[in-house]
């Protein structure tokens, strides 16, 4: 009875042991995430109407300075007060290469406010699975944290593919200045586009992934404890992207700079990933079909999708 008492004791000192820091980093990366999209937005509030930005933008046009005016005169003063491309974050219609970099922090800022949380669950499963050897010479917060690295390179290089797919639309003219969809077209083809995606096996068997991560490295004694704990986190990063690419690249649909569609989104996606139900992810899917379907009727009525 002892040594199994001990055991335990062991087990749950493996369990317990640098998790705190584990979260602590994970969180300073979210928070980091969203003070940069905050700051960026706030920049914009006092002088834009915020309603170019997407839907439920406009709240926050009580905080503009030029608010009771008239959208020409609102537009006039914002040339004078703000020459474009001035804002903090937010790229000029010139699109140089600083706008494109611009484009490319934004992307990885609301990669870390919204996917970063979300990967919680996994973190932590990987954080007990290394508890439980007892063989390990590092503390495990070492590894799970070189996880969270892996894991946000994924993302990263799809913020870079999201950053080449936003300048083209831009250059199309499909999103507007203030990175919103400038056509119903659009919004429409990206909801049809995520709801359909909702239904796929592929969704289905990267979702069950991140419901029940595998640990492709579990068994791998390199005695680089960090090195495979990137791996990992590449691995469990590749799972999380198939499962969530559709529902983040709504925000083309909703408008980039969105700040509420943001965190919607973003707890939409915790909540799909960290309480297994078939339902769910379905009725994600049904939504985003039916709003689909009411744009287009709106379409097929106005006859201009532009």
């Amino acid at each position: 009875m002892p040594l199994t008492t001990a055991s335990n004791t062991q087990m749950e000192s493996g369990f317990t042991r640098g998790w705190p820091l584990v979260l602590l980093f994970i969180t300073l990366l979210t928070l980091s995430g969203w003070a940069y999209l905050v700051a960026m937005v706030a920049d914009m509030v006092p002088v834009m109407d915020m309603t170019e930005a997407g839907p439920g933008m406009g709240l926050l046009n009580q905080f503009n300075l030029f608010k009771g005016l008239t959208a020409d005169a609102r537009a006039a003063l914002a040339v004078l007060c703000l020459p474009a491309g001035a804002t903090f974050g937010m790229p000029g219609p010139a699109m140089a290469a600083t706008d494109v970099l611009k484009i490319f922090v934004m992307w990885a800022m609301m990669a870390f406010a919204m996917m970063l949380p979300s990967a919680i669950p996994m973190l932590r499963a990987y954080h007990l699975k290394l508890g439980q050897d007892t063989n390990l010479k590092i503390n495990p917060a070492s590894a799970v944290i070189s996880a969270s690295m892996g894991y946000v390179l994924v993302w990263l290089g799809y913020a870079a593919v999201a950053t080449s797919a936003q300048v083209l639309l831009f250059k199309i003219g499909a999103v507007s200045d203030m990175m919103a969809p400038a056509t119903l077209a659009l919004t429409t083809s990206v909801l049809f586009a995520a709801g359909l995606y909702q239904f796929t096996p592929a969704k289905k068997a990267c979702l069950a992934r991140c419901w029940y991560p595998r640990w492709v490295f579990a068994e791998t004694n390199t005695g680089n404890r960090v090195a495979t704990g990137m791996k990992e986190g590449v691995v469990q990063g590749w799972a999380c992207l198939g499962c969530c690419w559709a529902v983040m690249t709504v925000m083309f649909a909703v408008g980039l700079m969105n700040v509420i569609w943001i965190a919607l989104l973003g707890a939409v996606m915790a909540l799909e990933k960290t309480f297994p139900s078939r339902i769910f992810p379905n009725l994600l899917g049904v939504f985003f079909l039916m709003w689909a379907g009411f744009l287009t009727t709106l379409i097929l009525v106005d006859g201009n999708a532009f």
